[in-house]
């Protein structure tokens, strides 16, 4: 495998054949072409990117660079949800024991922190005992027994990409379409789905801001989709300002038990019941969207959703005790409330100042090998258009030592903004896209 001709035919805009991306793939997974090199061909992808057939080509090459999941014997739909990331993004901690609750099988397969947004593994991982690496043998009796699997990508599935995923993270291409799409779908496709939800951020705290982008990338996916027999509906959701309050590993795992109790913020159940609802549908556990909220609905106010995270948590090696008593999950030694420094209108509450303040305190990666502190982060109450008084609190920062107070006193100083007015925030869901294409939301 010559990749260094692959890297200088791509810087200069040239194709790479499938029968190419194939042999670099199972290459770069057998640890015969260097991180480096394709470091390289990650940012010429980045600048240049892919035509249509080399995704493909590329999603292809990464799916069989490893196994998949054979869950072809069950009996019920089987449908997962992927976020592109945001900050306070804790959608999946509730959306998987809440679908699985409802009928619906959820092989759940998430990643880990990349660049300033959190990653559903971290979170997971700061239940004490909470075991992610689960390999596919084990992921499938436990789809069978309960319905759902919280897992990371294994070694067995598409190893390619998951070593691309961690070197994008560290070497600032993650913001690529192409490259997004094809790690995302490799993985997706590899859990034997017969349907896929994705919920594809924009606002100034996605990796990809503008609407147009967020669409082009659900349109791809999409297609991507149809080519493997999979169905997927993307929605066009707001990432410009954290979702939810909680912003930080334990503490979103905290919200989320809130949630699944009927106590969640009404931002994330509003964007977890649409979510959850184009699940059920997909899965046929639901005839409409609507019937599908009223089932979910049901299964939070009778415990059933709550006690699904419970055995989820419990057969994942994790202490299924938080559920009922969060104080179990990892707690900051530091705790400040952040105040107004001024009255007015709060302006601004900006997601990407917040997550890479999160890092600051040792709450996310700045390198692969970090190790992440789950108990660091923020919770921030203020919302764009709050009308606010001096002195009032805004947020709590949560640190593991005073020098940490002062560095989360420095961020939601840039990253809240009191001013005299405010323009209002972007819809918190605005585009419902399908194979078929594109429409407005409507809020139902």
């Amino acid at each position: 495998m010559d990749a260094r001709t692959l890297i200088e035919r791509k810087r200069d805009g040239g194709r790479i054949t499938p029968s190419e991306w194939r042999a670099l793939m199972r290459a770069y997974a057998a640890g015969e072409v260097p991180d480096y090199q394709m470091a390289a061909l990650a940012m010429a992808i980045y600048f240049v990117g892919l035509d249509r057939d080399e995704i493909v080509a590329l999603t292809d090459a990464m799916l069989t660079s490893g196994a998949t999941l054979d869950l072809d014997h069950l009996r019920v739909g089987r449908v997962d949800k992927h976020s592109t990331g945001g900050v306070g993004d804790k959608v999946s901690l509730v959306l998987a024991p809440l679908v699985a609750a409802c009928g619906v099988a959820v092989p759940m397969m998430s990643g880990r922190g990349l660049g300033h947004t959190g990653g559903t593994l971290d979170k997971l991982e700061s239940v004490p005992g909470f075991r992610t690496d689960l390999s596919l043998a084990a992921a499938t009796k436990q789809i069978e027994a309960i319905g759902c699997a919280l897992i990371g990508q294994t070694r067995e599935i598409a190893p390619a990409d998951r070593k691309l995923y961690a070197l994008r993270d560290a070497t600032a291409t993650v913001e690529s379409i192409p490259l997004i799409s094809a790690s995302i779908m490799s993985k997706k496709l590899a859990e034997g789905l017969t349907g896929l939800v994705l919920d594809v951020k924009h606002g100034s705290g996605a990796f990809l801001p503008e609407v147009e982008r967020g669409l082009e990338l659900a349109r791809t996916m999409i297609a991507l989709g149809a080519d493997h027999g999979c169905p997927v509906i993307a929605l066009l959701t707001a990432m410009d300002r954290p979702l939810g309050r909680a912003c930080g590993n334990a503490i979103e795992v905290e919200e989320s038990i809130m949630a699944l109790r009927g106590e969640g913020p009404s931002d994330l159940m509003t964007v977890t019941y649409a979510l959850g609802a184009e699940m059920l549908v997909l899965g046929g556990a639901a005839r409409t969207r609507d019937e599908a909220r009223r089932r979910m609905e049901v299964a939070i106010s009778s415990g059933r959703a709550a006690e699904r995270f419970q055995q989820i948590i419990e057969a994942q090696g994790g202490n299924p005790a938080v559920v009922d008593d969060p104080s179990l999950l990892p707690q900051a030694a530091e705790c400040e409330l952040y105040l107004a420094p001024r009255g007015g209108v709060v302006a601004q509450v900006e997601p990407k100042t917040i997550g890479r303040g999160i890092t600051a305190l040792g709450g996310g990666r700045t390198r692969v090998e970090d190790i992440v502190d789950p108990s660091v982060g923020f919770v921030v109450s203020a919302r764009p258009g709050d009308v606010v008084r001096a002195g009032e609190p805004l947020a709590t920062i949560f640190a593991r030592d005073p020098a940490g107070i002062a560095s989360g006193r420095e961020t939601l100083a840039r990253a809240i903004r009191v001013a005299d007015d405010a323009d209002p925030p972007l819809p918190l869901i605005s585009y419902r896209v399908t194979e078929a294409g594109e429409e407005r939301w409507v809020d139902e």
